[in-house]
């Protein structure tokens, strides 16, 4: 049986996600046991657990900082959106099939029997449970039938901690028009107020505060100063896509509207001589040093878009001079043929860009599967990555095989054309391990001839861990825990 907490905020993007994860992880520091929960998720970013059941990645982060495994009964629900008005829904790992975002309002209460069971699955493991909402509470058009913020507080008798983000201006009218526009028995469950994002003098803060807790009767928790930290956050409205790093080797990674697992490229963000940067232009894109064309939800729509804006052209013609790694959709891209003739995403054929000598077949069935060996036997710029060790997981809808005789298949794990520098990999995650993206930083210094100092990389898994404490001292800091473990104690036993 577990204590609840839950997590919920005044819109999307104020933090949600990582105010999870640092109270994931400052319990567990204190000696708990310590699991997330998210009912439903909306995410573009999954992750395959080892039983091959596809969750979000923001509960993997979460479930990282509280230093134990990823389970799917930890996001039972996940929507992965298609186009603006639908989304393909997953239930307890696997595929239920596509709705309507009109279709699904009117599904979603057939989950909650998972939803359930999923969460009792969870409190069998942990102590506490610390559970993110998702978007507003206050979006009374979608309030009827809510599965994921006060409903789900009401289905799990959850107290809840409200945040609104200060850095995006009007926080005070955040907190109290969702305070306003709660039903009183949900404004009941609202047990303290965070600020989160704060930049400047705290004490300029204090008249406001007061006036916060004087009118809505709700004391504030916590003020949280924004945070630069280098962990995963949620896709739809992340800011990564608007960092510039200062590194001299310019990674250039294609953002076509439909981009998925982005996450795959983070490792890069922690290393100094690197700068990697999305593209959704021509005009953004430059004279790189690398090309990656990332995972898409609709391969065939997103090559589509980048034929028709100019990008495919200029890619095929940087690939003369510079290495193009393609991961998942990005890998499908560059084969010499998409056949959809089960209608998984546009139906019929379509060209590839010609790079790779590889054509692929979508079908219904997904692969979920997690892998780990070695590259072996790979050419060209990233010679010196042959006999690394690698681990990660597939997630596609289709299959893809080599045609004719240039290509070849690097073990398992990647494909490469023979004479040009251009790459393919179904295997998300391929770059954390810290030798694999140094060595693909080195190859890539050296043909500018740079020397980059090596030395200070870490495995990606240790430098998340180092971020996780950093956000927990930071939380600690700055929240009221006497007040949280209060909350906790007066919480019912789920």
């Amino acid at each position: 049986m577990a204590k609840v907490i839950m997590i919920q905020g005044t819109m999307s993007n104020v933090g949600k996600s990582f105010l999870t994860a640092g109270l994931c992880r400052i319990m567990r520091q204190d000696g708990y046991r310590v699991a997330p929960f998210k009912s439903q998720n909306m995410a573009l970013n999954s992750y395959i657990t080892e039983e091959g059941l596809e969750m979000g990645r923001a509960q993997v982060m979460q479930a990282e900082a509280a230093g134990i495994k990823p389970m799917v009964c930890m996001n039972p629900i996940l929507l992965k959106p298609t186009n603006h008005t639908g989304s393909q829904v997953i239930v307890n790992g696997e595929v239920l099939g596509n709705m309507s975002a009109k279709d699904y309002f009117a599904y979603k209460r057939k989950l909650v029997p998972h939803i359930k069971r999923a969460f009792l699955k969870l409190s069998e493991y942990a102590d506490i449970i610390v559970i993110e909402g998702a978007g507003s509470p206050a979006e009374i058009n979608l309030r009827k039938n809510d599965i994921v913020n006060m409903g789900l507080a009401e289905l799990v008798d959850a107290p809840v901690l409200l945040a609104g983000d200060i850095d995006r201006g009007g926080v005070f009218a955040q907190l109290l028009g969702t305070l306003l526009l709660l039903g009183e028995k949900e404004k009941e469950r609202v047990k303290g107020l965070l600020i989160n994002k704060f930049r400047g003098d705290k004490s300029l803060l204090m008249p406001g505060i007061e006036t916060l807790e004087q009118k809505g009767g709700i004391p504030v928790t916590g003020v949280i100063p924004y945070m630069e930290l280098a962990l995963e956050d949620e896709d739809s409205l992340t800011e990564r896509f608007n960092r510039k790093g200062s590194g001299c080797i310019d990674i250039a990674v294609i953002r076509y509207p439909r981009i998925s697992n982005f996450t795959d490229f983070n490792v890069f963000d922690q290393m100094p001589e690197a700068s990697l940067r999305y593209v959704d232009s021509l005009s953004k894109l430059g004279h790189p040093d690398m090309i990656v064309l990332p995972g898409s939800k609709n391969t065939m729509g997103d090559l589509k878009w980048m034929r028709e804006n100019g990008l495919e052209g200029a890619v095929k013609g940087l690939a003369e001079e510079i290495p193009v790694f393609g991961v998942c959709g990005g890998y499908q891209m560059l084969g010499e043929e998409i056949t959809d003739s089960e209608g998984i995403e546009e139906g019929g054929s379509m060209r590839g860009m010609g790079l790779l000598p590889v054509r692929t077949r979508l079908h219904k069935e997904k692969v979920r599967i997690q892998v780990k060996g070695r590259l072996n036997g790979l050419e060209g710029i990233f010679l010196r990555l042959s006999g690394m060790e690698y681990s990660g997981y597939e997630i596609h809808m289709g299959q893809t095989e080599i045609i004719g005789g240039t290509g070849m298949a690097c073990g398992e794990a990647v494909i490469s054309s023979k004479g040009k520098n251009v790459y393919g990999t179904y295997i998300h995650g391929i770059f954390d391990k810290a030798s694999v993206a140094a060595g693909i930083v080195v190859a890539l210094a050296e043909k500018k001839g740079i020397r980059v100092e090596t030395g200070i990389f870490c495995d990606y898994g240790s430098f998340k861990e180092k971020q996780y404490d950093l956000l927990a001292d930071m939380l600690r800091e700055n929240l009221n825990m006497e007040e949280i473990y209060g909350i906790l104690k007066e919480a019912r036993l789920f």
